[in-house]
């Protein structure tokens, strides 16, 4: 089954060329992704083609110089070969981002008929929410799972948090595959220069503070600021196609309501889990310093940058909302009609300003003299005049 990149005017482009490739770097992609899973079956590449696949770093049987057989839970830290494993998830989020726009996105656009910039929205809109959706479902059970809800003190507790479970570390590689692969997304989906700038600012935030949060061992406040930036931003794109989708527009208004109050929600929510965790535990946590053999971070520089960079952040998405809906207020406000006056009142108010106008003149070729024999020399400036 051959996989459809953006579609061209072009039906037989040349090989190699820039349409070649856009129209297929689905199939090329997924050749290059197949070259290491087919390296597994092979017993002299297949370490080699592990080191790509598998999630690398296991630190549970080296715990206190034990080999434990059959562990209950196994744990996991960060290194090197988490390079290679985000190469090549990055390859398959180039080719799931080609599957879903192909056989989902649009098949709907198609029966929409949108205009470019809504098609455009439409498309960047569908792939985030999907990826939005899976993320939260995905967060929220590893959070679940290691009890961070009704234990808020663990996202302090026992640092430094180098160690995590596989469903936990997997998680991170993933955010970092999938904002890595919206680079090459911007030239392979045709993406106009006007919209670049904003997507590329999206996705080296989203790049930068969950990379941030993974080699600083910030791990578990990480991610639950993600789930909860994640929930905000898919109830924004959900409301988004709910816009596309319903014409008469009822459902996006109470869909973008909605959004919008967990939109600022979220923001409080963010500062405050990040003054708790930043501010108050890590800094009555025993084991302060730097230390990076065994990954602690805690000193009160780094703390006092970690919180200054969650709130900035917070603050700048704030800002945005705001200028973005006080610019659609303004929009969306009617013009106010200019009452006009009747045609005798035009007239006479156009003569009076003649004879006020004619008064100045003559006034200011006068000299400067009492008020008191103003009138006199005008009548003889007049009279001159006649002579």
């Amino acid at each position: 089954m051959a996989l459809k990149g953006r579609k061209s005017s072009s039906k037989n482009p040349p090989i190699l060329s820039h349409e070649f490739v856009i129209q297929n770097h689905a199939d090329i992609v997924s050749c290059i992704a197949m070259v290491f899973v087919i390296g597994l079956m092979v017993q002299v590449t297949s370490p080699f083609a592990y080191m790509f696949i598998g999630v690398h770093h296991n630190v549970t049987r080296e715990q206190d110089g034990v080999i434990s057989e059959a562990p209950e839970v196994i744990r996991y830290t960060y290194g090197w070969k988490d390079v290679c494993a985000v190469f090549f998830y990055f390859l398959i989020c180039i080719v799931m981002h080609a599957i879903i726009q192909e056989y989902i996105l649009d098949k709907i656009s198609r029966k929409l008929h949108l205009s470019k910039v809504k098609h455009s929205k439409f498309n960047e809109s569908g792939q985030l929410l999907i990826f939005y959706v899976m993320s939260v479902l995905w967060g929220g059970d590893v959070i679940f799972r290691e009890n961070y809800v009704l234990n808020i003190s663990s996202l302090w507790e026992g640092y430094p948090h180098n160690e995590m479970v596989f469903m936990f570390k997997f998680f991170f590689i993933v955010q970092l595959s999938y904002w890595l692969h919206c680079y090459p997304e911007l030239y392979l989906q045709k993406t106009k220069r006007e919209e670049m700038p904003a997507r590329i600012t999206y996705a080296t935030l989203g790049l930068i503070y969950i990379l941030g949060a993974y080699l600083l061992n910030f791990s578990r406040v990480g991610i639950c600021l993600v789930v909860l930036h994640y929930t905000s931003e898919a109830l924004f794109h959900a409301a988004r196609l709910i816009y596309f989708l319903d014409k008469a527009e009822n459902g996006s208004k109470a869909g973008y309501l909605v959004a919008n109050a967990v939109f600022v929600l979220v923001r409080l929510g963010s500062i405050i889990l990040s003054v708790l965790t930043f501010w108050y535990g890590l800094s009555l946590s025993d084991n302060q310093g730097l230390d990076v053999e065994r990954g602690n971070f805690n000193t009160q520089i780094i703390r006092i940058a970690a919180l200054a960079a969650v709130c900035i952040l917070q603050a700048w998405l704030m800002w945005n909302f705001i200028t973005f809906h006080l610019k659609r207020m303004r929009e969306l406000e009617p013009a106010q009609p200019v009452a006009r006056k009747p045609k005798q009142e035009k007239k006479s108010a156009s003569k009076r300003k003649k004879e006020e106008n004619k008064r100045n003149v003559e006034d200011d070729e006068l000299p400067e003299v009492d008020q008191n024999t103003n009138k006199s020399l005008r009548s003889r400036a007049t009279a001159a005049k006649s002579k």
